[in-house]
C-alpha cells in the first residue's frame, strides 16, 4: 500500500509539469475521407512512462488517462460525438473525418456493439464493414496504449458484435487483456468474468485465468452489487471462489436489500448450495428490515427455499401471508410455481391454499392441464381438501376426464395416486392406469421413475380394492404385488426403541413381526395378532389375506384382531400440525381398511424415549382399545 501511495504522488506531482494542448486540435480540421493512422499527442513525456503507471484504482483509470482525457480538448470533442452517436453510420462518419488514436478506435467499437444490441441491428454488416476494419487495425497497431477499461470493454465488444475467435487481432486483444490482467482493477475483473460466464461458459482459457486472479484478490470484494453479480454469474464456474463469495455475503448481509436476497438465494438453490449460516442471515435481516416484498421476490424466494429444502418458518409464514392478495392477479405458471414450493417445503398454509383453489374455479379456461395436476399434485402431498371440496373436484373431473389420454404415462400415474390420496380417484380414472397395456409399459424398465410409478400402481391398486367398493376391475396381476425392496435405510430410534419395547411385549418372536411388507405397496413396522384378552398369539398359523405368501390357512379365533404398528417420523408430517402427510395419511386409511387395528408411534410415544427400551405386557392393553373404532380420523398422528 504505501509503494502504491508514493508512486500515485509521484504520478500527481509529474503530471503538474505537462504542458497542456493547445486549444484547437488540428484533427478537426482533418478534410472528410481521410483516415490515417494515430499520430503522438503533446504528452510525450507519459508515453516514455505508461508501462509503469500504477495499475489498480478505483475507477479503472490510470493517471494517465485521467489527464489525457480531462486536458486534451479534441479528446473531449470525439469522446462527446461517440456518447451521442445514434446510429452506426454517425460513428463511421467520426472515423472519416477524424485521425482517431487506438483509444477512439476502441471508444467506437463499443458504442457500435451497444447500438447494436439496443436496436438489434445485423452484426454481420457492421463487422464487414471496410470502415470497421480501419478501426480495427488502428486498434490492433497500438494496442499496448489502449487504456485498460476501454481494453476491457472493447474485448467485451467484439465477442458480442460476434468477431470470428480465430483472427488475428481478435487474438490479439485477447492477449492484451491476459498480460495485463494483474493492473486490472477487482471490479474489472469482475466484469470481465461475469461476460465471460455467460457468453463463453466454463471452457474459456481467459474466463479460467480471471477466475483465478479474483480467487487471489477476493479480500479486495467490496459492496453488495458486486458480490450478487458473482454469485449469480461466476459462483458456478469456480466452487471457490464461491466460497469466498458466501462469506463476503455474510459479512454484508445487513446491507442486501429484498432484491439483492432473492438474487443470493437464487444462484444457491441452482447451485445446489446449502449455505445455512447464509441462509438464516438472509432470512433474519429479510425479517427484520423489508415490511414490503414484490410479488417477484416472494415467488423466487419460495422457490429457492424450497429447492434447498431449507426450513424458516417466520419466512414461509411471511411469504404466505404476502402472498395471499396476489393470488387472484397472478399467472396460471405462477400460481402452479408457488403452490409446488410449499408442497415442497411441506407448508401448509390454509387462506393462500383456499385461495389457489378459488383461483382454479375462477380461472378454469386459461389452467391448462399440466397446471391442473400441478396443483392437484400439491394438494395430496399435504393432504389438503379445499372447503368447497364438491365444486373443485367437480371441476377437476369435468377438465381432466376427457384430457386423461393425452397425459405422458408417470404424470397420470402421479395424478391417479394423488387422487386416491384426496379420496376422489373415480372409475375412468383407476381402470385407465391399471389396465393391462398401461402398466406392461414399465414393467421391464428398472429405472429409478418406472419403479416409483410401479409402486404408485401398487397403492391405487390398494386404494381400489380397500376404498373403491364399486369398482369392478381391472387390478394389477400378482405377479406386480411382490414387495418393491426399499434402498438401504438407516435404522432410527424410534424404529429401535419401538422394537425393543414390542420384544418384551410378545414373549416369542412367533408372536410377532417386524418390517412387514404388504401387497398394498405399504410396510408395517410391527404386526401382532391379540385375543379378546389382548394376548399375543402366534401369527404363523392365521391366514394373512396382506401378505403375497400367507404361512397359515386358520381364520383369526372369535374376538382376536390384528394389530398393525405404525412409525411416524418428524418427515412424515407437515411442518405446520400434527396431521400427517397425503402419502402417509393414505397408508394409515389402507392399513386400517384391510382389517388391521392401528397403533401410531411417534415420538411423542413412551414407546420411542431412550429410557424406555421396553414395555410391559400391561401396557399393550392400554394402547390397544378393548373394540376397534367404527371409523379414525384421517392423517391422525397420534
Amino acid at each position: 500500500m504505501a509503494a502504491r501511495l508514493v508512486r500515485r504522488c509521484c504520478w500527481r506531482h509529474f503530471g503538474a509539469f505537462v504542458s497542456t494542448p493547445s486549444a484547437v486540435p488540428a484533427s478537426l480540421l482533418v478534410p472528410a475521407g481521410k483516415v490515417t493512422t494515430a499520430r503522438a499527442l503533446p504528452q510525450a513525456p507519459f508515453t516514455l512512462f505508461h508501462t509503469s503507471s500504477p495499475s489498480s484504482w478505483a475507477d479503472g483509470f490510470s493517471v494517465k488517462e485521467q489527464m489525457e482525457d480531462s486536458g486534451n480538448p479534441e479528446h473531449k470533442v470525439i469522446s462527446e460525438l461517440i456518447e451521442t452517436a445514434v446510429s452506426p453510420q454517425e460513428l463511421f462518419q467520426l472515423s472519416e473525418l477524424h485521425v482517431l488514436n487506438s483509444n477512439q478506435a476502441s471508444l467506437i467499437i463499443t458504442q457500435l456493439s451497444r447500438l447494436a444490441a439496443e436496436k438489434k441491428l445485423e452484426t454481420e454488416s457492421i463487422l464487414h464493414d471496410k470502415r470497421f476494419q480501419q478501426l480495427i487495425s488502428i486498434t490492433d497497431s497500438q494496442i499496448s496504449q489502449v487504456w485498460n477499461n476501454t481494453l476491457v470493454n472493447l474485448l467485451k465488444s467484439l465477442y458480442s458484435l460476434g468477431m470470428d475467435s480465430n483472427r488475428r487481432e481478435m487474438q490479439s486483444v485477447e492477449q492484451e487483456v491476459l498480460w495485463r490482467l494483474r493492473r486490472l482493477t477487482f471490479k474489472q475483473l469482475a466484469s470481465l468474468a461475469e461476460f465471460l460466464a455467460v457468453k463463453q461458459g466454463k471452457e474459456s482459457k481467459l474466463l479460467n485465468e480471471v477466475i483465478k486472479k479474483l480467487e487471489l484478490r477476493w479480500t479486495e470484494l467490496e459492496g453488495t452489487r458486486t458480490v450478487v453479480t458473482l454469485m449469480g454469474k461466476v459462483g458456478h464456474v469456480s466452487p471457490a471462489l464461491m466460497d469466498r463469495l458466501e462469506d463476503k455475503a455474510l459479512e454484508l448481509a445487513e446491507q442486501f436489500n429484498p432484491d439483492d436476497i432473492r438474487k443470493i438465494t437464487l444462484a444457491l438453490a441452482y447451485q445446489n448450495r446449502r449455505c445455512v449460516p447464509l441462509l438464516r442471515a438472509l432470512s433474519y435481516h429479510l425479517i427484520q428490515k423489508h415490511s414490503e416484498l414484490s410479488l417477484n421476490v416472494l415467488m423466487d424466494l419460495i422457490f429457492a427455499y424450497g429447492k434447498l429444502n431449507f426450513h424458516q418458518p417466520q419466512v414461509f409464514q411471511k411469504i404466505a401471508t404476502d402472498l395471499h392478495p396476489h393470488v387472484s392477479t397472478m399467472t396460471p405458471v405462477e400460481v402452479t410455481r408457488c403452490i409446488r414450493s410449499f408442497a415442497l417445503l411441506k407448508w401448509l398454509s390454509l387462506p393462500l391454499f383456499e385461495a389457489i383453489a378459488q383461483y382454479a374455479l375462477d380461472n378454469t379456461k386459461q389452467l391448462s392441464v399440466t397446471h391442473l395436476c400441478s396443483i392437484i399434485l400439491s394438494f395430496a402431498r399435504l393432504n389438503f381438501q379445499p372447503s368447497g371440496t364438491e365444486d373443485f373436484f367437480n371441476m377437476v373431473h369435468e377438465e381432466l376426464q376427457s384430457q386423461l389420454d393425452s397425459l405422458e404415462p408417470h404424470l397420470l400415474t402421479d395424478l391417479v395416486w394423488s387422487l386416491c390420496v384426496l379420496q376422489q380417484a373415480k372409475a375412468p380414472y383407476l381402470q385407465r392406469v391399471l389396465a393391462p397395456n398401461f402398466h406392461a409399459r414399465i414393467r421391464g424398465d428398472q429405472s429409478l421413475k418406472a419403479q416409483n410409478s410401479r409402486l404408485k400402481l401398487i397403492h391405487i391398486n390398494a386404494a381400489a380394492k380397500l376404498e373403491s367398493p364399486d369398482y369392478q376391475g381391472p387390478f394389477l396381476p400378482v405377479e406386480m404385488l411382490s414387495p418393491v425392496e426399499p434402498a438401504g435405510e438407516k435404522v432410527t430410534l424410534l424404529q429401535s426403541s419401538l422394537r425393543e419395547a414390542l420384544v418384551g411385549v410378545m414373549g416369542s418372536r412367533d408372536n410377532g413381526r417386524f418390517d412387514v411388507r404388504t401387497i398394498y405397496g405399504w410396510q408395517i413396522d410391527a404386526e401382532m395378532v391379540v385375543n379378546s384378552e389382548n394376548k399375543p398369539l402366534p401369527l404363523k398359523d392365521f391366514a394373512a389375506s396382506h401378505l403375497l405368501h400367507s404361512e397359515g390357512t386358520k381364520p383369526l379365533p372369535p374376538g382376536a384382531r390384528r394389530v398393525a404398528f405404525l412409525r411416524w417420523e418428524f418427515p412424515n408430517f407437515s411442518n405446520r400440525s400434527k396431521d400427517l402427510l397425503g402419502r402417509y395419511a393414505m397408508a394409515r386409511r389402507h392399513v386400517q381398511a384391510a382389517g388391521f387395528l392401528v397403533v401410531d408411534v411417534t415420538r411423542q410415544s413412551p414407546m420411542s424415549a431412550p429410557s424406555a427400551p421396553s414395555l410391559p405386557a400391561s401396557g399393550l392393553a392400554a394402547v390397544i382399545p378393548s373394540r376397534p373404532p367404527a371409523r379414525q380420523p384421517e392423517g391422525g398422528g397420534g
